[in-house]
């Protein structure tokens, strides 16, 4: 064949329009900055979900306004599965704490492929005498307003697992937002704040800390990570439960194939034992669901962080 050099990059162009739509780039964006939970697991498999799909997948943090500038940015991509975002409950709580968003958080977007939940922990000051939660809490009404929480900010899931905590046992504490989770914790460690709600991965560095104490696990059972410690509910908060999903969302409106793949490809990589190590060393317990059953999630714990929003009183206008 005898090809004409005036009508090659043409050709060229065609080869590129018909090319697997595998090819290219993905960016998963982390809406808060590096080092965060969210940062720490994006980047602990966004190697191997690019060795699986056939192309570069990066890591993109974009921060600010608690999170939503990133939101809105996945909201606003082409849905073609090259632009994703690492998603937590934070994601639910925005469309209950915000009086308005760029964005709609469960209608603007797709839910792609759930990683795991992390659970939280109740971490008070070794200086408050208490052992337990029914302690902790009897401390607390025999001291009216001398006790305080910290918290990562206004909103945060920090400060909205206190506040439901307190609606359901009637703790009088005082809120301390601060900038993160980390200093929160802290603050209850130079025992400058009495206590703090902190997920896993910032807590299981002081479990054996003697300048705080552990009183109880968030979820509706026992965490295999600190197995010993009991949930806040079988501790005397009946009914209490708090923890955080984790999972890729997409824009709206992704074709289902599309999402399908990206499913499969998450789902085999939560039985990669070097995956599973690194999800483990951040405290996240892995669940893989299917698209549909994500979804249902997300509209549940949308309706549910709407409730807890409510009760701890937050609001950013």
């Amino acid at each position: 064949m005898v090809w004409n050099l005036r009508t090659l990059p043409a050709l060229l162009l065609a080869l590129v329009a018909t090319a697997s739509p595998a090819q290219g780039v993905t960016r998963i964006v982390v809406p808060f900055a590096a080092g965060g939970v969210q940062d720490i697991l994006a980047r602990s498999f966004n190697a191997e979900l690019g060795a699986l799909l056939g192309r570069s997948v990066i890591v993109e943090n974009r921060t600010g306004a608690g999170g939503t500038i990133g939101n809105a940015s996945v909201a606003k991509a082409p849905p073609d599965g090259h632009t994703l975002l690492l998603a937590a409950a934070s994601h639910t709580i925005t469309g209950s704490l915000y009086a308005k968003l760029p964005y709609h958080p469960i209608d603007d977007f797709t839910g792609v492929a759930h990683i795991g939940s992390v659970d939280y922990v109740l971490m008070a000051s070794a200086d408050v005498p208490a052992k337990n939660l029914k302690e902790f809490i009897a401390y607390s009404k025999s001291n009216p307003g001398k006790l305080n929480y910290a918290s990562a900010g206004n909103g945060s899931a920090t400060h909205l697992s206190m506040a439901y905590l307190a609606s359901l046992t009637g703790l009088d504490m005082v809120h301390v937002p601060l900038k993160s989770t980390a200093e929160a914790i802290n603050e209850v460690i130079a025992g400058r704040a009495h206590a703090v709600i902190a997920s896993n991965i910032g807590a299981l560095p002081f479990a054996r800390d003697p300048r705080v104490r552990m009183l109880g696990a968030t979820g509706s059972k026992r965490s295999r990570f600190l197995a010993e410690l009991p949930t806040l509910a079988e501790s005397g908060a009946a009914g209490y439960e708090f923890d955080s999903w984790l999972g890729l969302l997409g824009p709206a409106g992704m074709p289902k194939a599309l999402v399908d793949q990206l499913n499969a490809a998450m789902a085999t990589l939560l039985k990669d034992p070097l995956i599973l190590e690194r999800l483990a060393g951040q405290g996240i317990e892995p669940r893989p669901l299917s698209p549909d059953a994500f979804n249902a999630l997300l509209r549940a714990d949308f309706a549910k962080m709407a409730r807890v929003v409510k009760v701890s009183g937050a609001r950013i206008d």
